[in-house]
This record gives structure tokens, C-alpha cells and sequence, in this order.
């Protein structure tokens, strides 16, 4: 049985996470990370993201795959560092 494969969700794990009845935000993090190593270096993995909520969320309802695609879009914000030797000084010092 050949079965054509999706160039955005090529292992279906995003199309059968929407399928598992009482799945977990939990669970859907985990998929959604498998996902995400799995896309091309040279693929623009927002579009994708934008494309499997085009895809799945409008049916979906309230489901925690709908939110984990939503957070992906997101801004991160800048990476900041908390604790090492500094903040421990910082810390000493202020006592």
C-alpha cells in the first residue's frame, strides 16, 4: 500500500494527534516537537505551522494541538541567562 506523503506533515503526526480522543497539551508538545525536527533546514517552519492550522484547526474546536501550533507562532523573546556566579555575587553583595 503506497500512501503520497505530505511535504508540510510528512509522518502524519500532526494529522493523527487531531485524531487521538483525550489527548494531552503534554502529548501534544511532545508530537509537535517530533514535528519540528523532522522539518527541513531550508523550510520555513512558521509558514508550515501556519499551513497545519489552516489544515486542522478550523474543525478542531478547543484542541491542545490547536494551541501548542499557536504558541510556535509567537514571538520567544530574548533569551535571557538566570542565576550563575554573577547573580550569586549580586546577591551576596546586596545582603
Amino acid at each position: 500500500m503506497t500512501q503520497d506523503r505530505d511535504a508540510i506533515d510528512p509522518k502524519g503526526l500532526i494529522r493523527e494527534s487531531y485524531r487521538i480522543d483525550g489527548i494531552t497539551i503534554e502529548e501534544c508538545r511532545s508530537i509537535f516537537l517530533d514535528w519540528a525536527i523532522s522539518v527541513p533546514e531550508d523550510a520555513d517552519s512558521r509558514e508550515h505551522v501556519r499551513a497545519l492550522i489552516e489544515r486542522y484547526a478550523s474543525d478542531a474546536g478547543e484542541h491542545p494541538m490547536t494551541a501548542v501550533l499557536k504558541a510556535a507562532l509567537e514571538d520567544a523573546g530574548s533569551a535571557r541567562r538566570r542565576g550563575g556566579a554573577r547573580a550569586r555575587r549580586a546577591a551576596r553583595d546586596a545582603s
